[in-house]
C-alpha cells in the first residue's frame, strides 16, 4: 500500500505521515524543502519523540521516502499510483500545490478508475470545499464528473498539539520532530469514496461538523484564549499561562460556553464533552512541549475573523442562549495583542471598536461587541486578571437568573 503526504512540516511528519506508516502504508513525502527531502530520500526513517513533564519516548517512523514538490513529474507520478493520500502544508500554501495534484489526477484517472481518498490536515474551515473550488478551477466540463465520481475530499481535526520545533528539540537530528503523545484523527466518514480505509487513530464520525467546530471552538478557542491572558502577564510558555489560577479559571469557564452551545446544537452528551475539556486543559500544562503564547497566539487577526475561533464561537454560543462572558475575556484579550502588533496603532477603546468592526465583522454597538469592549477597558485600565474574572462572573451570573 502506497500513501502520499503532501508537507513533510511537523504535522506531517510528527502526525500524519507517522499514522500512515505505522498503518502499513509506504509513504512518500512531497515538500519543497530540500534538506527534508534529501534526509527522507536517504534514511527512509525518521525520529518522532513523545514528550511529557515525564519524560520522553523516541518512536522511529519507518518505510517513508520524498519528492521535490518543484519536480511537477515526480510528484504527479506519487499521486497518481498511492492508495490514499493527505496534506498537511498550511492553509496559505494550499493554492500552491493544486497544480500537482490536478496532473497528478489526471495521470492517475488516464490508468485506473480507482478512487482517491485526499485527507485535508488544515486549519482551515470548510477546507474540504476551498480545495475542491481551487482543483475544478483548473479541471475541464468532463474531469470534474471524473472529479465528483472518484475524489474524496475529507476534512480532518488535527488534535495534536505540535510546537515549534527548536534546537533543543531536534537533539542532533534536524529530522526529530517533539510532539504530545495525543494522536486522534478525527475524519469526515460521510466524505470516503469507495470505503473507509484502516488507518491507526484515525476515527471516522459522522456528522463532522462537530468535530470541526469542537476543535475550533473549544481546543483553539481555549488555547488561544490561555496565550492572550499569557501576554496580559508578560508569560512566554503556555504551560506556565495554565498554571495561574485566574487564567486557568478564565479559560475553563470560556470552554464550557462553547461546550454548551456545542452540546445544544449537535446534540451531543455534555458529559463527553466536558471530559475533553478536562484532558485539553491538562495538556496545556505539558512543560516538556515548550509552546509558546507567542507562537498560539500568533495572526492575531485571523483569530478575531466572523467564523474563527474567539469570534465564530461567541455568535455560536450567543444563538444557543449562552452568553459568552469568558470567551468575551480572551476576545478583549486577543483585540490587545492585535492592536500591539498593528504598526502604528495605539492601544484605545476606539481602535478597538474598529478592530472588531472591520475584523470581526461586528457592529460594535451589538450586544457582543459592547461585552467585548468592555472587557476590553478593563485591560486598558491595567485591572487585574482577578478584577476581569469577576466582572465575566457577574455577566454570567446576571444572564442565568432568568434561567435559575
Amino acid at each position: 500500500m502506497k500513501a502520499v503526504m503532501y508537507g513533510g512540516g511537523n504535522i506531517g511528519r510528527g502526525f500524519i505521515g507517522a499514522l500512515l506508516s505505522q498503518s502499513g502504508y509506504e509513504v512518500t513525502f512531497i515538500d519543497v524543502a530540500e534538506p527534508v527531502v534529501q534526509a527522507l530520500q536517504e534514511k527512509h526513517t525518521y525520529p518522532v519523540r513523545y514528550v511529557s513533564s515525564q519524560g520522553h519516548e523516541d518512536v522511529w517512523i519507518q518505510n517513508v521516502t520524498a519528492v521535490n514538490g518543484n519536480d511537477a513529474a515526480a510528484a504527479a507520478e506519487a499521486i497518481a499510483s498511492c492508495d490514499i493520500m493527505a496534506t498537511a502544508v498550511g492553509a496559505r500554501i494550499l493554492k500552491f500545490i493544486v497544480a500537482n495534484i490536478v496532473a497528478g489526477l489526471r495521470l492517475r484517472w488516464a490508468r485506473t478508475e480507482r478512487p482517491l481518498n485526499i485527507i485535508i490536515c488544515e486549519n482551515l474551515m470548510d477546507a474540504n470545499r476551498v480545495l475542491e473550488g481551487m482543483l475544478k478551477a483548473q479541471l475541464t466540463d468532463e474531469e470534474k464528473r471524473l472529479f465528483d465520481e472518484r475524489v474524496g475530499l475529507v476534512e480532518a481535526s488535527i488534535g495534536r498539539m505540535v510546537p515549534v520545533q527548536t534546537e533543543e528539540m531536534k537533539d542532533g537530528d534536524p529530522m526529530r520532530v517533539c510532539v504530545e503523545r495525543y494522536g486522534f484523527l478525527p475524519t469526515d466518514k460521510a466524505a470516503f469514496k469507495g470505503g473507509v480505509p484502516e488507518i491507526k487513530s484515525m476515527v471516522p464520525f459522522e456528522p463532522f461538523d462537530f468535530y470541526i467546530k469542537r476543535k475550533l471552538y473549544i481546543h483553539n478557542m481555549g488555547h488561544a484564549t490561555c496565550a492572550y491572558l499569557g501576554d496580559t502577564l508578560g508569560l512566554a510558555y503556555i504551560c506556565q499561562a495554565i498554571d495561574q489560577d485566574e487564567i486557568h479559571i478564565i479559560v475553563q469557564n470560556a470552554m464550557l460556553e462553547s461546550a454548551m452551545a456545542l452540546s445544544k446544537k449537535y446534540g451531543v452528551e455534555l458529559d463527553k464533552i466536558l471530559l475533553h475539556i478536562t484532558d485539553l486543559l491538562h495538556r496545556f500544562t505539558n512543560a516538556a512541549l515548550k509552546d509558546t503564547c507567542q507562537r498560539v497566539g500568533g495572526d492575531p487577526g485571523r483569530k478575531l475573523s466572523p467564523d474563527d475561533r474567539m469570534i465564530g464561537s461567541s455568535k455560536l454560543a450567543l444563538d444557543q442562549g449562552v452568553v459568552p462572558a469568558y470567551i468575551a475575556v480572551g476576545a478583549a484579550a486577543a483585540v490587545r495583542r492585535y492592536i500591539h502588533e498593528a504598526e502604528g496603532m495605539e492601544q484605545s477603546l476606539e481602535n478597538a471598536g474598529k478592530v472588531l468592526s472591520e475584523v470581526s465583522g461586528l457592529d460594535r454597538n451589538s450586544p457582543l461587541a459592547k461585552m467585548i469592549l468592555d472587557m476590553y477597558r478593563m485591560f486598558l485600565e491595567g485591572r487585574s486578571l482577578g478584577e476581569i474574572r469577576r466582572a465575566a462572573d457577574a455577566v454570567k451570573a446576571a444572564s442565568l437568573r432568568d434561567i435559575i
